[in-house]
């Protein structure tokens, strides 16, 4: 029986400049979204729908690589309804991983930690992801039953298919569809990259993110289209999940904008299709709760 008809922003931030400071937003381009961002301007903020469905959970994604942030996150999410999921950060390379692991877990909110990121988009060294410590704590974050969040440039998507074929019992989601150059419509070895990673069952993939890679000002969903046929075509709807990467997607349009485009790339889409690609995918990769 298909499942209500709800959708789950699978990939926004939140930060309180007060309590934690985000130092990336100290780069010049950011100023429009160097202010706090809660819960509640999510909700006043997220209200258009996609194919008739409004939000109704979400998955908070960690910015810095800090455990407290996470600890932020999760005791946020503790007491907030409209989260249903975060994926936190912990230093995969430090051999007290399992440790600090456990402490989130057991501590308030722990329950709702689901996966781990790390912001490989940043790393300079070409194979961070197969670092022997860096493996080793992803084994760790894996027997404790957490998810992967791939965060990487469209040129490190190596990393992304090395890890996929390393790990096979680790379940993974490439974020923000490895960043493709929509901007500068340089997709070819992005296309052959992601077909790569996709032939890999156990990886699934955020619409998230794109119109933030295509150009701030003037894009259009003619812009988006070529990526997001592609990533139908090699995922499939059933291994893919709507985020809106919010607020940073304020920089290109913002949360509604991104839901329109959304709306209106899904036509012609089957109903079940629909439901996997803005509830189902994410609701199976986060173990959400259920809906019947």
């Amino acid at each position: 029986m298909t499942s209500a008809p709800v959708l789950i922003d699978a990939h926004h931030h939140l930060w309180d400049l007060d309590q934690r400071p985000q130092p990336w937003l100290d780069d010049p381009g950011l100023t429009s979204i160097r202010r706090t961002f809660t819960p509640d301007d999510l909700r006043s903020t997220a209200t258009r729908p996609v194919a008739g469905r409004h939000l109704h959970g979400t998955v908070a994604v960690q910015c810095v690589p800090e455990v407290p942030e996470t600890e932020d996150l999760l005791a946020l999410a503790e007491r907030e309804p409209l989260i249903e999921a975060v994926v936190g950060w912990a230093d995969l390379t430090s051999p007290a991983i399992g440790d600090t692991l456990d402490r989130l877990i057991a501590g308030p909110g722990g329950t709702w930690l689901r996966s781990l990121r790390h912001l490989v988009q940043g790393e300079t060294e070409p194979a961070w992801l197969q670092r022997p410590d860096v493996e080793r704590g992803l084994a760790v974050a894996r027997d404790r039953g957490l998810s992967y969040d791939v965060l990487v440039r469209s040129h490190q998507l190596d990393q992304a298919i090395r890890l996929a074929e390393r790990f096979p019992d680790l379940p993974q989601v490439l974020n923000h569809a490895g960043k493709p150059d929509i901007a500068g419509r340089e997709l070819a070895t992005w296309r052959e990259q992601v077909r790569r990673l996709a032939a890999h069952e156990h990886v699934v993939c955020k619409l998230s993110g794109l119109i933030t890679e295509a150009d701030h000002d003037s894009w259009t969903t003619s812009d988006i289209r070529p990526v997001w046929d592609e990533l139908l075509t090699s995922f499939g709807p059933d291994r893919l999940m709507f985020g809106s990467d919010w607020p940073v997607a304020n920089l290109a349009g913002g949360w509604n904008r991104w839901a329109a485009t959304v709306d209106e790339l899904l036509t012609g889409c089957a109903e079940s299709e629909i439901h996997a690609l803005l509830a189902g995918t994410a609701t199976a990769f986060y173990r959400l709760p259920a809906r019947d």
